[in-house]
């Protein structure tokens, strides 16, 4: 498990406040979101109407439910799978940088929706760049032998009497 980052913990919280327009209790990071409904209503703001029901207070199951909802609504607006942090890693504290890779690719993602005008977290995504090359280009390459492709200029292992023998120390 990476360690913790309390630089970008500070930054998603920024930016969720900013987000969400409004400042979030003073409390420790994995505190202010453990219970799903930071989460719901900053998934709410970016897609409106993505999470229909937040639990403000109840049991353990049913505050876990806030973060199961906020989990579907992300992947459902974009977020990979593989970037997604299972819900026993927020509330029960088990892999908090995992939770904040996670709002940072949903920072990231919000950039590929044009609807999104709110504030940016973390960098750039990368524009697709498509190069466009003439046949004569191709084929100007197809002469040339990459030295990738395994070409030793004549070295070889023969008079190599060691194979097979024990190694004298």
């Amino acid at each position: 498990m990476p360690a913790r980052n309390k630089e970008q913990e500070e930054e998603v919280l920024r930016w969720i406040e900013e987000v969400l327009g409004e400042k979030l209790p003073s409390q420790p990071y994995e505190d202010v979101l453990r219970d799903g409904v930071v989460l719901c209503n900053l998934i709410n703001k970016i897609a409106p109407g993505s999470v229909k029901k937040i639990q403000t207070k109840g049991t353990n199951f049913q505050l876990m439910e806030n973060i199961q909802r906020f989990q579907a609504a992300i992947k459902k607006y974009g977020v990979p799978e593989e970037e997604i942090f299972q819900t026993a890693d927020l509330f029960e504290r088990r892999n908090i940088p995992q939770v904040t890779l996670c709002i940072y690719s949903l920072g990231r993602i919000t950039q590929l929706h044009p609807e999104y005008t709110g504030p940016r977290l973390g960098p750039k995504m990368a524009e697709k760049q498509e190069r466009h090359f003439t046949e004569e280009q191709l084929r100007a390459s197809e002469g040339h032998l990459n030295l990738q492709m395994g070409f030793n200029k004549g070295a070889s292992q023969s008079g190599l009497g060691s194979f097979g023998n024990t190694r004298h120390m």
